[in-house]
C-alpha cells in the first residue's frame, strides 16, 4: 500500500469503527443490512473497499452471486453491525436474487459519471427496488469524479426529483466515501428502528417474531 493511501486509512477511517471478516447477517436486533445497486463496473465494490480499507476480508457466497462485507460502527454511543451486500457483478435488471433486497435498511445506488448510460440506468435500478424493497433509504451516489472534478459542477436531477441524499465521490482517492457510508449507516439504523410503512413481508415477519 502506498505512503498516501495509508496515510488516508489513518485519516479518514471512522473513530471507534473497524471492519472485519464479513458474515452471514444474523437476526441480532444490533445488525443493520445496506445493499448497493447500480451498473456493473460503476465502482460499488472499490467504495465498500475504500470505506473499509485495510481492515476487511471479503466472504465471497457463491451460491448467490453475492459478495458481504462485515463492519462495526458506532451509531449515538450504540455499536452497529453494519452488513453490505455486494452484487459481485450479477448487474442485469430483474436478474438479482429476491433475498438481495429483503430485509435492507437501506440503498446506496451508484452510478459512474464519466459514463452517460449508468446515469439513465439509475431509474431502472430504483424501479427494480421499490418493487422489492419499497420505501427504504436510498443514497445517490456519482463515482469516479476523480476522472474529471468539473463534473461536481452539474446537476444531476435523478437525486433532487426524488429527494434522495446525493453524494459526489471517488472510490480511487476516498473523496467524501466515508460521509457516504456514515449518512447511509445512519439512514439504515433510523429505517430498522422506524420501518417503511406498507413492508407488508417485514409486517408478517414482525408477527411471527411476537409469537
Amino acid at each position: 500500500m502506498s505512503t498516501e493511501a495509508a496515510d488516508r486509512t489513518a485519516d479518514e477511517r471512522p473513530a471507534g469503527a473497524e471492519g472485519e471478516a464479513a458474515a452471514a447477517p444474523g437476526s441480532n436486533e444490533d445488525t443493520v443490512k445496506i445493499i448497493l445497486l447500480g451498473d456493473s463496473a460503476v465502482g460499488k465494490s472499490k467504495l465498500v473497499e475504500r470505506f473499509l480499507m485495510d481492515d476487511y476480508q471479503p466472504q465471497q457466497l457463491s451460491t448467490y452471486a453475492l459478495t458481504l462485507f462485515r463492519h462495526n460502527a458506532e451509531v449515538e454511543g450504540k455499536p452497529i453491525a453494519v452488513d453490505f451486500w455486494d452484487t459481485a457483478g450479477q448487474e442485469r435488471f430483474q436478474n438479482l436474487h429476491p433475498s438481495y433486497f429483503h430485509g435492507a435498511h437501506c440503498c446506496v445506488l451508484v452510478f459512474d459519471c464519466t459514463r452517460k448510460v449508468t446515469y439513465t440506468n439509475l431509474s431502472k435500478w430504483y424501479s427494480e427496488l421499490q418493487e422489492n424493497r419499497y420505501g427504504i433509504p436510498v443514497v445517490v451516489v456519482a463515482n469516479k469524479i476523480d476522472v474529471d472534478y468539473r463534473v461536481t459542477r452539474k446537476n444531476f436531477a435523478f437525486a433532487s426529483k426524488r429527494n434522495l441524499p446525493f453524494f459526489f465521490v471517488s472510490a480511487s482517492d476516498g473523496t467524501n466515501v466515508v460521509q457516504l457510508f456514515t449518512e447511509a449507516i445512519r439512514l439504515a439504523v433510523d429505517c430498522k428502528q422506524n420501518p417503511p410503512e406498507g413492508d407488508f413481508v417485514q409486517d408478517v415477519l414482525d408477527l411471527l417474531g411476537d409469537k
